[in-house]
């Protein structure tokens, strides 16, 4: 590559072209969000993040910062801050790795496998350690009220041919949605 500026260019148009929704923040490249689906077989199944990736002027040969937007419970995730405590991506990264490692790869990895012996949520450390079920019963908690789709402001799924909207649904009002005129 002939300079970490195509480089960049180069891994976010891949990371566009594959399934993952991807916001850009400004008119930059360097600062966007992309959409995060919880791997299967996990708690996490089901969940919608939005999460937040920052790229250095270095990039590839500094790491991105990625950070969740909504929340998580998870022993390497900070539960406020949505930080990440990734070895791969903070101490191990290398030019080799993309974006497109980052989300098929690394944070699923993280959610698959999380490491309690090194938390930024010693609250989630401490009860996926003492009790795996209620940890796992609590993650599925989280992602029930703050991953949904609309949380991380994904378009929720379109109801198939066969539902019918309801009259809720189905009718809106004006007055709702521009308030009342001025007498």
């Amino acid at each position: 590559m002939s300079s970490p500026s195509k480089r960049r260019e180069m891994d976010l148009m891949k990371l566009m072209m594959s399934d993952y929704k991807v916001e850009m923040i400004n008119d930059g490249m360097q600062e966007f969000y992309v959409h995060f689906h919880g791997p299967t077989d996990s708690p996490y199944h089901g969940g919608v993040w939005k999460v937040r990736v920052e790229l250095p002027d270095a990039y590839p040969y500094k790491s991105p910062s990625i950070g969740f937007t909504n929340k998580i419970y998870h022993p390497n995730v900070d539960e406020m801050s949505g930080s990440v405590c990734l070895d791969v991506i903070n101490q191990t990264w290398s030019p080799m790795f993309d974006l497109v490692n980052v989300f098929e790869v690394f944070l699923p990895q993280l959610l698959l496998y999380p490491n309690p012996s090194d938390p930024l949520n010693g609250e989630a450390a401490a009860l996926m350690m003492r009790d795996r079920g209620a940890y796992e019963h609590r993650v599925r908690e989280y992602c029930e009220k703050y991953a949904k789709a609309e949380d991380a402001g994904a378009a929720p799924e379109e109801k198939s041919s066969d539902e019918e909207l309801s009259e809720d649904e189905y009718d809106s009002s004006d007055e709702a949605v521009v308030g009342k005129v001025d007498p």
